[in-house]
């Protein structure tokens, strides 16, 4: 432990979000966290080391108190992740080992707003109940992850937890791959291990395993990487573009996870009709797919990748001698406020993914409320025989289901905090399902809005068709999980779309959902998985 002898008040209040992620007597980073007039901000959280070594600190539970204002903060969630304060965003590297899963994330110490990007970790024994640990990466000074430690994944490498991730650092804009106006960072691709069984001592490689991208192309970037298996190879996935053209996804391979050959692009894409390059934002334009995850499920292959703000799948065939991806069947992933998703496989061998889920407010907002995004429940995923993906949210969660509530028409999900799950035929009447937020006595707001309309067997979601319905269905199954200031909602399993919604006051206002036509409604409160808004199990 360094030298913490300057003011604690002044240190307390200086670091309260690098703290707040070891309230509770959790184990901290051995290195100083006080101030000192000779050493940075960033050489403070690191300790100017690539190794974090972990211990405790007897009083920290003196030092760090939870903001009385987050505990309570009524659109914060009570059943999702998120860090006790601050900014978070991209899942990253979820595993589950030794009998725990272990989530890592993209999160800012500093604050609720994007910025120095860190890796933050919470691990559960069954991907719904977490506790925090401590942050397992931090920038090093001077090293090639000195600006951020970007998104990335986690696999078992011979038998040693590896994370390969995106480090970036400042350049002249030359040489960067990524330039938006305020930032030209170089982004390199990374390695750090673990030697021990809680995930929370990580070695990180002086020196980038991928240090530049390939020759010979005008990228748009050169982040995320997607490590997979097949035969006796390691196969990587980065997500990138060229420029004028799309994204596209470019393919490595190496025997020992530590050097790469670079192949060729796994699959191409094209800009949208009408789209514009975009020199500071290509994501924005379609020129860079960002996030990518590719997997096997069943006798397919799907990639995932993130772009213009959404994320897309295809499913379709692994030519495995040219090592080519085509895709025979794509579409959104979420229609809503979810970006940058990332999959694990869970102890029984089923798909699981996470995904961030965003602000739709302001930034003044959120950063005056001291915290801004959350994870996604998890889904399980799978394809369905015409290989058009599936999924469903994990079913550990009904756990935190209360009492169902008794029958009629109009039920109440009490301060925004339960789960709607509705069945119905779709025949030739008509069938309308709403949820109205509460905000008086005597007023309320429409939040979503369901209608079957036989006359054009379509289905609408607040006045907008939904490719939901298949031809020949003739039943619909819904299901919505609300949470404080988000709504996850699932329909027939082959569309999402996650809404945030806002309210002012000091509590959370109820739901009423209110059905018109024949179904069968089903509501239950859901049951926090902690005693406060910091969603973090009791000690």
């Amino acid at each position: 432990m360094g030298d913490c002898s300057g003011n604690l008040r002044g240190c307390k209040l200086a670091y309260r979000g690098v703290l707040r992620q070891y309230r509770r007597g959790s184990e901290v980073p051995d290195i100083c966290l006080f101030k000192s007039s000779e050493w940075t901000r960033r050489q403070l959280i690191t300790g100017g080391a690539a190794l974090i070594a972990a211990s405790r600190i007897p009083n920290m539970r003196a030092l760090v108190d939870a903001s009385p204002g987050l505990a309570s903060d009524p659109r914060r969630p009570q059943y999702h992740l998120l860090p006790a304060a601050n900014w978070m965003n991209d899942p990253n590297g979820p595993i589950y080992w030794k009998g725990q899963y272990h989530m890592f994330f993209q999160y800012n110490p500093n604050g609720a707003y994007w910025g120095d990007m860190h890796w933050a970790h919470a691990v559960s024994p069954d991907m719904v109940h977490w506790r925090h640990r401590p942050v397992a990466l931090s920038p090093t000074p001077g090293g090639p992850d000195q600006d951020g430690c970007f998104s990335g994944s986690a696999v078992i490498n011979r038998g040693v937890p590896t994370f390969i991730y995106t480090g970036v650092a400042s350049v002249p804009k030359q040489q960067a791959t990524l330039s938006d106006g305020q930032h030209n960072f170089r982004e390199t691709q990374c390695i750090a291990t673990c030697d021990q069984p809680q995930l929370t001592v990580w070695k990180k490689d002086s020196v980038p395993v991928i240090a530049a991208p390939p020759p010979g192309l005008q990228i748009t970037g050169f982040r995320d990487p997607c490590p997979w298996r097949l035969g006796d190879w390691w196969y990587l996935n980065v997500g990138s573009g060229v420029r004028g053209k799309g994204g596209i996804i470019l393919l490595y391979r190496s025997r020992d996870f530590h050097h790469w050959e670079y192949l060729h692009p796994l699959v191409e894409g094209e800009m949208a009709a009408g789209q514009k390059p975009n020199a500071t934002d290509p994501v924005d334009s379609g020129e860079m797919w960002e996030c990518p995850d590719f997997f096997a499920i069943r006798n397919k292959y799907v990639l995932i990748y993130s772009t213009q703000r959404k994320v897309f799948w295809q499913s379709g065939g692994l030519d495995t001698a040219s090592m080519r991806f085509q895709a025979d069947q794509s579409g959104a992933l979420d229609h809503g406020s979810f970006y940058a998703p990332k999959t694990q496989l869970d102890k029984d061998g089923n798909r699981i993914l996470w995904g961030w889920i965003p602000e739709a407010r302001p930034l003044e907002e959120y950063r005056a409320a001291g915290w801004a995004g959350m994870m996604s429940l998890p889904r399980v995923l799978d394809l369905d025989s015409e290989g058009k993906l599936m999924m469903r949210v994990l079913p550990a969660v009904e756990r935190l289901r209360g009492k169902q509530q008794g029958s009629g028409a109009v039920k109440v999900i009490r301060e925004c905090c339960g789960e709607v799950e509705c069945k119905t035929s779709l025949s030739n009447e008509p069938f309308a399902l709403s949820f109205n937020l509460l905000e008086g006595s005597a007023s309320s707001k429409e939040l979503i809005r369901l209608e079957w309309k036989p006359e054009a067997r379509k289905l609408f979601l607040d006045g907008e068709e939904i490719p939901a319905v298949g031809p020949g269905q003739k039943a619909m199954g819904l299901n919505a999980y609300i949470d404080g200031s988000v709504v996850e909602l699932f329909v027939n399993s082959n569309f999402a779309c996650t809404k945030r919604f806002y309210y002012q006051g000091s509590g959370a206002p109820d739901i009423h959902v209110e059905m018109s036509g024949a179904a069968e409604l089903k509501l239950w409160q859901i049951k926090p998985i902690s005693l406060d808004r910091l969603t973090e199990m009791p000690v």
